[in-house]
């Protein structure tokens, strides 16, 4: 038996149903999302205003992702009437007023207001009313779900368990596209750099190689200390090794105590007068850190290496832009300690004799993070495409590097044969999957595309 409601009850709830159905679908839609449509144009061809005018998307604009409108310079035709200007994007039409854009002179030219619910007509200051299309019904909903799955997911990546069947010239496309992306990313840091050392490539090259021969755990006590001593004061005394790595360890703050062993007491005498011939001030010894640390790591062993390299090639930076091939440029890093540290791992404490040289992972390393990023930079600033040329083709040569987010990717199916892509994932991890932004992501595009 049909239950009995009275008529105004049915309407009542009906109303009811119908609201929260509307409020759940325009919470739960996101702006982005709207705008990944109107950008990759995945509407419906027919479109029509909310009088009823046709619209023809000639160019959908530049999409804009600071203040101000959403996409610059798009042409619209609209019944017979073709516009340029540009477009204006809310789940809500009402968002307008709550956004104070009737109140801001930068929306007077908007051509088009582009909106899931046209819940309110939206004028211009002087009361013409916007051309307004909805996109109710206009877009594969099924291409929201799958969005929203990505969202929502909890996976190492939002595709984790679907980016193994993305067409693989995409993937490497997009994986090169990120490579240059993450290559102008370091270069913004070093050229600011550059331009404090008032364009000086030998000073920069030589601050950055160290921060970055400190690895991770010593990074910021060796770009501290190269930067606490000039290259200049190095490349003086780089015929006499006793020297530099005086300079060097006494500058890490490391030879300011008693030592037993002859080889620190002769540092701790050299650096003693060079400290006061130069006016040197030291930084703070307790910034390095040995702990967590393989003994062949320590700061102490990493020093004594980068001694030699400066011994070996004051001017490092010239002789890498004189090189012609990888190997040339990693025959300059082949550097081994001293006789001292092939006896000890700190001062004053025998150990085990073994030879202390940079390693083949630490030397692709410094190739990926200070050679390339450098010599892309140098390239741009001198205009040869030539040295871009040379710093990608580096890459390509450099065996893929060897770390968890690498490990991962390749689980999911992703396995990368090179530097150049690992360094590509690597930016798509941090700046794509892990702020989920699979919109701008062509790997994400055409997935959700599926």
């Amino acid at each position: 038996m049909v239950p009995f409601f009275p008529n105004s009850k049915i309407l009542f709830f009906l109303t009811i149903i119908n609201i929260v159905c509307n409020f759940i679908k325009n919470f739960a839609m996101d702006e982005k999302f709207l705008h990944y449509l109107w950008k990759y144009r995945l509407l419906n061809r027919q479109l029509n205003t909310t009088k009823g005018d046709w619209v023809e998307i000639i160019n959908p604009g530049e999409h804009n992702t600071d203040a101000g409108p959403d996409f610059f310079n798009a042409r619209i035709k609209i019944g017979d009437t073709l516009w340029a200007g540009n477009v204006e994007i809310h789940v809500n039409a009402s968002d307008w007023i709550k956004h104070g854009h009737h109140q801001d002179k930068a929306y007077n030219n908007i051509i088009l207001h582009v909106v899931l619910n046209a819940d309110e007509t939206i004028c211009r200051e002087n009361g013409e009313t916007i051309p307004t299309i909805s996109l109710e019904g206009k877009f594969d909903y099924l291409l929201y779900e799958r969005y929203l799955d990505f969202m929502n997911s909890r996976n190492w990546i939002p595709c984790e368990h679907s980016i193994a069947i993305a067409e693989r010239f995409t993937v490497d496309a997009w994986i090169e596209r990120l490579l240059v992306e993450r290559l102008e990313t370091k270069t913004q840091s070093i050229d600011a750099m550059l331009r404090q050392n008032r364009n000086n490539w030998e000073e920069t090259f030589y601050q950055v190689f160290a921060r970055n021969f400190g690895f991770r755990l010593n990074a910021l006590p060796f770009e501290l200390l190269a930067k606490s001593l000039p290259l200049k004061y190095l490349g003086r005394h780089k015929n006499s090794l006793l020297q530099v790595e005086a300079m060097l360890f006494g500058q890490a703050g490391m030879l300011g105590v008693n030592f037993i062993d002859e080889f620190p007491q002769s540092l701790q005498k050299e650096y003693y007068f060079l400290q006061s011939k130069y006016s040197l001030k030291p930084i703070d010894g307790h910034l390095w850190r040995f702990l967590r640390l393989r003994p062949s790591n320590f700061p102490t062993i990493r020093l004594a290496q980068f001694a030699q390299l400066i011994v070996k090639s004051s001017a490092l930076f010239s002789k890498i832009i004189e090189s012609h091939t990888l190997n040339q440029i990693v025959s300059l890093f082949e550097v081994e300690c001293e006789a001292y540290w092939q006896q000890h791992y700190v001062f004053d404490k025998p150990s085990v004799g073994r030879l202390k040289k940079l390693g083949a992972d630490a030397i692709d390393l410094l190739l990926i993070n200070t050679v390339v990023p450098f010599l892309f930079l140098y390239g741009q600033r001198m205009d040869n495409p030539a040295f871009r040329d040379k710093a990608l083709e580096y890459l390509y040569e450099i065996a893929p590097e060897r770390n968890s987010v690498i490990q991962h990717f390749a689980g999911a199916g992703l396995k990368a044969g090179s530097a150049l892509q690992t360094q590509g994932l690597l930016q798509l991890k941090a700046e794509y999957c892990d702020k989920k932004r699979c919109l701008d992501c062509a790997i994400g595009h055409a997935l959700l595309k599926m």
